[in-house]
């Protein structure tokens, strides 16, 4: 075996030893189910609202209002980042996971003031995805409009 073989098979053996095990069944299984518990409730708030008289689109919205609520509070309880660790992508649900997104800054950078601070931070991750999405929604907008004018 030439010198080059040998090295590349030490390497192959260091990397082995120090790979950790991977668990993708298990944290697929951890996902679902915390993304389908976070889903299940906003559908029990949803019926609970519709059942209480609510129209299809007020309900909504209060679903979505409290939703993002409790993973505001979640997040400033540091439980939001435990649930994460546990689910990995289950928590990140889009209407929780982006209000976790913009929580989490602010809650972090809270003892730096509330303009510098929380003000200034807390679009510091959620913020290229609201620009991003903006703009995105305007350059379909204007594509949809463009073509329309036929």
């Amino acid at each position: 075996m030439n010198q080059q073989a040998l090295a590349e098979e030490r390497y192959k053996e260091l990397v082995n030893a120090v790979t950790p095990d991977s668990k993708t069944g298990e944290n697929c299984l951890r996902a679902f189910l915390c993304g389908g518990a976070i889903c299940v409730l906003g559908q029990f708030i949803n019926n609970c609202f519709t059942s209480a008289g609510f129209g299809k689109d007020p309900a909504a919205s209060y679903t979505a209002v409290i939703l993002v609520l409790l993973s505001v509070v979640l997040t400033a309880a540091g439980l939001y980042a435990k649930i994460g660790k546990f689910a990995g992508a289950g928590s990140v649900v889009p209407i929780t996971g982006f209000a976790n997104a913009v929580a989490a800054p602010a809650v972090e950078f809270k003892k730096e003031g509330l303009v510098m601070g929380v003000g200034a931070r807390m679009f510091i991750v959620a913020g290229p995805v609201i620009v991003f999405g903006t703009l995105a929604s305007m350059i379909m907008g204007l594509i949809y409009w463009f073509t329309r004018m036929r």
